[in-house]
């Protein structure tokens, strides 16, 4: 909450979505079940039907006190739904990053003429954005609000962690070696550093074209005298 409130104050136009990827299902907890998707690209000004908050008395931005009152209600009705049997502890992270997806293209597609959503998802390397290994996961927030958090503009005068090199040569299957020139399966896309006639992944066999073997001409024999 603390990251997505922060997103919302640092500039007026910002919107929000939270999705939990839980043991048994990925739920929208932000946005709500009354959100609608044209409510994110309204006038920022005029808060959407979904923002019925009980009030803010402390002159607390009104879109914060919506927005957690929302995700802290759905993730209570989430907790309260799901029936936790024996060690299983794995979230569906796959299907979350599908519906965010998914979402993103809808919201393009619903998105107003003469309004734009930058929501391309680029190789941080290539385009100059940041990667980073959090070192110590109770400093996560600290990581998010002044490393991710600021745009382009306001990293320019932070001082961030240095950008890491990225090799872009592929590792070879067979020896993991670092090869710029290989051979690669045509079924399972494997690379290898030296020819194989069987592919050791998929185990896919290639039959090796051999050059035409062309017969021998038969030499005429000349007539004797």
């Amino acid at each position: 909450m603390v990251l997505g409130n922060s997103h919302l104050f640092m500039n007026r136009s910002n919107k929000l979505a939270v999705i939990a990827s839980h043991i048994q299902e990925s739920r929208f907890l932000y946005p709500g079940k009354n959100g609608r998707l044209g409510d994110f690209f309204g006038d920022p000004g005029n808060p959407p039907s979904e923002f019925s908050p009980s009030g803010s008395k402390d002159g607390k931005y009104e879109l914060f006190t919506a927005a957690n009152e929302v995700i802290a209600e759905e993730i209570k009705d989430l907790m309260t739904k799901s029936d936790i049997k024996g060690q299983h502890t794995e979230t569906l992270l796959a299907g979350s990053l599908a519906k965010a997806l998914c979402y993103i293209h809808r919201m393009n597609k619903e998105v107003k003429d003469n309004q734009e959503m930058k929501s391309r998802i680029l190789a941080c390397d290539i385009t100059g954005g940041l990667y980073l290994k959090v070192p110590q996961m109770p400093s996560l927030l600290q990581y998010l609000l002044w490393v991710f958090l600021p745009d382009q503009d306001q990293r320019s005068q932070l001082i961030l962690p240095p950008p890491i090199h990225v090799d872009y040569r592929a590792a070879c299957f067979c020896h993991r070696n670092l090869i710029e020139i290989g051979y690669v399966c045509s079924v399972c896309l494997s690379i290898f550093c030296n020819f194989s006639p069987i592919c050791t992944t998929c185990e896919t066999a290639f039959k090796i074209s051999l050059p035409p073997v062309l017969k021998a001409k038969k030499k005429k024999l000349k007539a004797s005298a």
